[in-house]
């Protein structure tokens, strides 16, 4: 009896370090899981400059460390994701001075003209003949000329590449060709991130496409890091927050990039303007009258390349009721300044994807877009982001 009870005593112990040698095992695999495991794989439609601001970005910081400060960035480290774990797997566009092109190589050709701080090595990555529509303006007609081929099978590209998340930057007035590519990412099982101010993320009926099919989305129209829209938002909060009465206000943007070209045909700009001026109004907790205000694109200075100039002025009404005005001129490379903001987006509607969201992801899109379904103060999207990070 007692030779039994050391033998089951023994054999116990052997099953328990068994055991706990295999949890060992299987936390040191964990640990050494290939990074791969943790990408973002993200596919562009539009290889304008936005696109190669945004492709130049994560190669130029991948090697940034987890507590860098990298400025238009808020963690180096989001949620697991860094920088470097975003892997470019598909790109479309209509140019056919970019189709067939590797992504690396089409960022830098014409007419793009943005500020090139990055050299991006080939990444095996070609630019896909893409869907027309209305993409191709009057404007855009006079200096884009459209590839030759039919439109790629754009779900099935996004599918056999595996991609996670695709950003929208169709050319500002895509109404038909963004809801047709939102069509495809639904179909292909992708998050969506709409960089364009055409209404998708805002709206309650492609909310509800996005939710039947259990895939997040963040929109619509993306913030600058300190763009015309954040500045003339805090100028006017800051009126309201200290009592000054807000009267009148504008906000006259010039440009020498596409967008701009683009925007001089002004029937395309009826939602970039609402969306605009919605993002300024929505800081005011009272109506000064559509006449009292303006916002928008002015014209088309072709030497300014990629550079914005906004000219913004608020007039306002002080204590005994004097006039009290300001004035501001803000000069800006208009792609890279909203390149940062893009790298957080795709990486919170991919911790989206991972934690099973569907439909808009309000506190991203409040954070990082002009137009989503419900405004708040940027301290307070702020806050809901960060909370939304820690998976709060």
């Amino acid at each position: 009896m007692r030779n039994w009870l050391l033998w089951h005593s023994q054999h116990m112990m052997q099953g328990v370090q068994a055991k706990l040698e295999e949890e060992k095992d299987q936390k040191a695999k964990k640990k050494k899981a290939p990074k791969e495991d943790r990408k973002v794989r993200v596919a562009i439609i539009g290889v304008g400059n936005c696109a190669s601001a945004f492709v130049q970005g994560v190669e130029y910081y991948k090697d940034a460390k987890d507590k860098d400060k990298v400025p238009g960035i808020m963690h180096v480290n989001l949620g697991g994701y860094h920088i470097r774990d975003i892997e470019f797997t598909a790109a479309f566009d209509i140019d056919a001075n970019k189709v067939g092109k590797d992504l690396s190589e089409a960022i830098y050709t014409y007419p793009n003209n943005t500020y090139r701080f990055c050299d991006v090595p080939d990444m095996g990555v070609p630019v896909h003949r893409g869907m027309t529509h209305d993409g191709l303006g009057k404007y855009l007609k006079q200096i884009i000329k459209k590839a030759p081929g039919k439109t790629a099978d754009i779900v099935s590209i996004l599918q056999e590449t595996k991609t996670d998340v695709v950003v929208n930057y169709l050319p500002v007035g895509s109404e038909m060709g963004t809801k047709w590519y939102v069509e495809q990412v639904l179909a292909a099982g992708c998050g969506f991130v709409n960089c364009i101010p055409v209404f998708i993320g805002r709206e309650d009926y492609w909310q509800s496409r996005f939710k039947e099919h259990n895939l997040p989305m963040i929109g619509d129209d993306i913030k600058s890091q300190v763009g015309a829209t954040i500045v003339h938002r805090v100028l006017t909060r800051l009126f309201r927050d200290r009592g000054v009465i807000l009267e009148r206000t504008s906000q006259l943007n010039v440009g020498g990039n596409m967008d701009f070209w683009n925007m001089l045909e002004r029937s395309r700009l009826e939602s970039k303007k609402i969306s605009k001026t919605g993002a300024v109004t929505s800081q005011l907790d009272y109506d000064i009258g559509a006449d009292n205000i303006y916002i928008g694109p002015s014209d088309y200075v072709s030497w300014l390349t990629d550079r914005k100039w906004a000219h913004i002025r608020l007039e306002g009404r002080s204590f005994g009721d004097v006039p009290l005005n300001v004035e501001l001129k803000l000069e800006v490379w208009d792609s890279p300044n909203s390149a940062g903001v893009v790298i957080d987006a795709v990486r919170c509607c991919k911790l989206g994807m991972d934690r099973g969201l569907s439909g808009t992801i309000h506190g991203p899109s409040a954070y990082f877009m002009k137009t989503p379904p419900v405004q708040y103060t940027d301290d307070e999207a702020r806050k809901m982001v960060e909370a939304f990070i820690q998976g709060k």
